[in-house]
């Protein structure tokens, strides 16, 4: 019965609509968890020696038990496809005929058994040492040694062969993609370009993140079309992980390189920190360039090949030491320059990008000589100080859109926007945090098998289904898939930021004032055509 109820809360919608395929693993997950808590409350009533029921009591439970788990299998199974359908009606998707039920049964029994297996693998593992030390010590006391010694084992396994593997693995298929060329984006020959043969970084060394970033960008032809006035070639300065040894060695290359292109001229200077593999969202950086006329410019280094699911579930502090690195060398350089004649600095960083670049500027460095602010969109749950904020935000805002005392340095923003008129004014710095309330990569917590979420409580995001409710350990499982799949939603929801949205976001940081409403309407009626018609390839986008 409870492996029943814990399947039928699982097929309920949560965050991003799901296939057949993943819905089924999660409702067999989540089977198999309900069955397993139920077997352990059968065990510790056996355990306690506490009156059982008589056989005639047991099996007229045990038939009412089955009739009410049929009922809510069929009962969920029906409700799947209009509780998907909730889902996509928020995000402006097309409903589906149907959720394919069978085969979601068919992929979560599949499921259950392997998991079943591996239960059945662990106590019988626990039995036999158990086993081995009752003649030293009493029955009860060598059962629970027997358990807590195989779930170490079977802990130490998972951890440290299995996840490692996995990882190694990984590392070297993303390695391998890393290296290849791509003959839609050539080496650039201008020696103002990183990667050309004038650079001080060879083409080979930047990645292939590196090379997509580089060649992307928008030109200065390009920049005037839309905007109807003279623009600049921005500079765009990448490092990757083949360039140097260490992460401090990067960091000064890509310092040099920034020199080398003037990038200190220019009126904007923007210290990236990439998604896992390397990515930088073309829709970050292109609109912050449109929006300047080109006088831009970017830096940025790699710091791994993984993608940023993996290393957020499993390494949380991945790419903090090179985001550091990088700023360091950049802020260093940076303070020494008259302050009338440097551009205004500023950070930015996508999903794990945004948590290592809040790790890359301490503020008790940089209170005497501060940065002008950041742009941080996707911040995941693990960001420590998107974490304080929202935990100390003003009574009665939203923990998917707060509001943080007055306002003067730090907002939050969405696809409507902030919370707070455009003409409140700032103080010396200015922080924004683009969000999405259905994006899970931000608003997941292991609290969450506990404890609703306060992002739950009405009144909800605009992108956040009616239909959602709470369930104990069952949630925290949905929301921890809806991070696997974020950036499987469409642009403008989940994990996939929008170029207006970025608009919005870098017109409040960087303080832009020569467009008329107009204007910026068109430029991002522009941007997100061209985003939505030739959307990025990257299979780690936002990741």
């Amino acid at each position: 019965m409870l492996g029943a109820v814990f399947f039928a809360a699982a097929l309920t919608p949560t965050l991003i609509p799901r296939s057949y395929l993943t819905q089924g693993a999660l409702a067999g997950g989540c089977f198999a968890i309900g069955y397993l808590a139920g077997v352990l409350w059968r065990r510790l009533w056996h355990y306690l020696e506490l009156p059982e029921p008589s056989p005639r009591a047991r099996s007229a439970a045990n038939a009412l038990v089955a009739a009410g788990c049929l009922l809510i299998v069929i009962a969920a199974l029906w409700r799947t496809t209009a509780w998907q359908n909730a889902i996509r009606t928020v995000m402006k998707m097309e409903p589906v005929e149907t959720a394919h039920p069978l085969k979601v049964c068919i992929v979560a029994l599949i499921t259950f058994v392997v998991l079943l297996v591996l239960g059945r693998l662990f106590a019988l593992v626990a039995r036999l040492l158990a086993a081995g030390t009752r003649r030293v010590i009493p029955r009860k006391v060598a059962n629970v040694i027997g358990v807590l010694v195989a779930g170490l084992l079977f802990w130490s396994i998972a951890s440290n062969v299995l996840i490692r593997t996995a990882f190694n693995v990984l590392d070297s298929s993303f390695r391998e993609l890393d290296i290849l060329f791509e003959p839609e984006r050539p080496q650039p020959t201008a020696s103002d370009r990183t990667g050309s043969p004038a650079s001080l970084v060879k083409w080979k060394e930047l990645g292939r993140m590196g090379r997509r970033f580089i060649a992307s960008g928008p030109t200065a032809a390009e920049v005037s079309a839309i905007t109807g006035r003279a623009a600049q070639e921005p500079v765009r300065v990448y490092v990757g992980l083949a360039a140097r040894e260490t992460a401090q060695a990067r960091a000064r290359l890509a310092l040099d390189e920034l020199k080398r292109q003037h990038g200190f001229e220019r009126k904007l200077l923007v210290v990236i920190t990439p998604t896992g593999t390397g990515w930088i969202d073309p829709a970050a950086m292109d609109t912050v360039e449109y929006l300047h006329h080109g006088d831009v410019a970017s830096v940025a280094m790699q710091y791994s090949y993984l993608n940023s699911p993996l290393s957020l579930l499993f390494q949380p502090e991945y790419g903090a030491e090179a985001a550091r690195a990088l700023f360091a060398e950049i802020y260093g350089y940076w303070t020494t320059l008259p302050r009338d004649k440097r551009p205004k600095l500023y950070l930015h960083g996508l999903s794990l990008g945004a948590l290592n670049s809040e790790k890359s500027a301490e503020l008790f460095e940089t209170i005497g000589d501060p940065i002008a602010g950041a742009l941080w969109s996707g911040a995941p749950f693990e960001s420590r100080i998107w974490r304080s904020i929202t935990d100390n935000r003003n009574p009665g805002s939203p923990a998917w859109l707060p509001e943080f005392r007055d306002s003067r340095f730090v907002r939050f923003m969405n696809q409507n926007g902030p919370t707070v008129p455009p003409d409140t004014p700032w103080g010396p710095m200015r922080v924004v945090y683009l969000q999405y309330a259905s994006d899970a990569i931000t608003f997941f917590a292991y609290r969450d098998a506990y404890q609703a979420p306060a992002w739950m409580s009405a009144p909800r995001g605009p992108d956040v289904s009616p239909e959602l409710r709470w369930y104990p350990i069952v949630t925290m499982l949905q929301l921890a898939l809806d991070m696997a799949v974020a950036t499987n939603a469409p642009m403008g929801f989940g994990h996939v930021y929008a170029p207006e949205h970025y608009i919005d976001a870098w017109v409040a940081v960087t303080d832009v004032n020569d467009w008329s409403a107009e204007a910026l309407a068109q430029l991002k009626s522009h941007l997100a055509a061209r985003a939505r018609r030739a959307p990025d390839d990257d299979t780690d986008r936002g990741g």
